[in-house]
């Protein structure tokens, strides 16, 4: 690849630890020359194994409810979406689940759900406390949403390790296109401080190719996370859900998605980063792909069968298969045949003790 052109030079200072000047990454967000993205993946890939090896990690997602109290623009199982069929697991479903996980390898269990009020401090510590209790060897990473700071700390303390918490968009005025008024930028940016401040793995990520989303949106999400260093970041092609007021929008690209991941794995060397199942979903290689681009974590579906499908966040989600727990071995061979191994190991944060 020769050196001498701006783009290529700019994948270079990327590979090297130097962050690029506005004017270099948007023109390498902007090149669509498929030899020069296959060199960005390439850095990627090296840069990847120098920390992790060939090691992807697998974390057990389980949509423990699909309840929520807000409503997003973008989401499919927003409040005001009237034909979603509701359901909230109870705290022995959900521990079935994570039992079943443990057996089958899995040591990071992830509970994703809407903001639902019935999970309140009480009733969510006290399912942290059980999972800790019977799995001490394993992680517990959250995914539910804004809360106070008093309650992130509960849940911490209760034996949480981990919370995600996408932040959507990095720009106040872009965020208020996807949200409704309740929902403020500035108390998102402000849960990313409280849960960072309190000490958990903290979790943010955007999704790619929003309505009204631009190249400079994505290289102000880019300078976000580099200012945040978050330990996890998760990204994925936006994908239109019925009943929402975008369900007509375009979806986001999955080759934009794949080639964030690289950058992203430049600019952030020790970053956890999932394939995630948008991408699986925009793409049927996506997965696979956003491996080979840097990504190194992997989250099966552990939710029982009979609710997968309620689980709505955009249309035709996938949820059965090789991204769901009993597809683990099919996961598996896919996984070495592009040269990578799943490993059942927690998969902190390099640097966390």
């Amino acid at each position: 690849m020769p050196t001498n052109n701006p783009v290529t030079r700019t994948i270079d200072a990327l590979a090297k630890g130097t962050v690029p000047e506005d004017d270099a990454l948007l023109a390498l967000l902007a090149c669509d020359s498929p030899e020069k993205n296959q060199y960005l993946q390439e850095k990627a890939d090296i840069l990847r194994r120098q920390t992790f090896g060939n090691h992807v990690y697998i974390r057990g997602l389980i949509e423990f409810t699909n309840y929520c109290k807000n409503d997003c623009y973008y989401c499919g199982i927003r409040k005001g979406c009237k034909s979603v069929t509701r359901y909230r697991l109870t705290p022995e479903e959900i521990l079935q689940c994570c039992e079943n996980g443990y057996e089958l390898g899995f040591r990071t269990f992830v509970l994703q759900g809407g903001e639902d009020p019935y999970w309140n401090d009480d009733r969510l510590a006290s399912l942290v406390e059980a999972i800790r209790a019977a799995h001490p060897d394993c992680a517990i990473t959250l995914s539910a949403g804004e809360r106070s700071q008093e309650s992130y700390q509960r849940l911490f303390d209760a034996g949480a390790d981990r919370y995600l918490l996408r932040h959507e968009t990095a720009d106040k005025a872009h965020y208020q296109k996807l949200h409704p008024q309740d929902l403020s930028f500035e108390n998102r940016m402000e849960c990313l401080q409280h849960l960072k401040e309190i000490g958990y793995q903290v979790g943010c990520g955007f999704m790619v190719g929003s309505p009204g989303q631009t190249i400079e949106h994505i290289l102000k999400d880019l300078r976000f996370l580099v200012e945040f260093q978050p330990h996890m970041i998760g990204i994925g092609p936006f994908i239109p859900a019925a009943g929402t007021p975008f369900e007509k929008e375009y979806a986001g690209s999955a080759d934009l998605t794949v080639k964030l991941l690289s950058i992203i794995r430049l600019l952030l060397p020790k970053a956890l980063l999932p394939a995630t199942t948008a991408l699986g979903t925009a793409s049927e290689d996506g997965r696979l792909r956003g491996i080979c681009a840097g990504a190194n974590v992997i989250m099966p579906n552990l939710s029982p069968a009979s609710v997968r499908k309620n689980y709505r966040l955009y249309d035709n989600k996938i949820a059965t298969g090789a991204e769901s727990a009993e597809g683990i071995l099919q996961l598996k061979k896919q996984v070495e045949r592009i040269g990578y191994e799943i490993v059942t190991a927690r998969g902190d944060y390099p640097d966390i003790k």
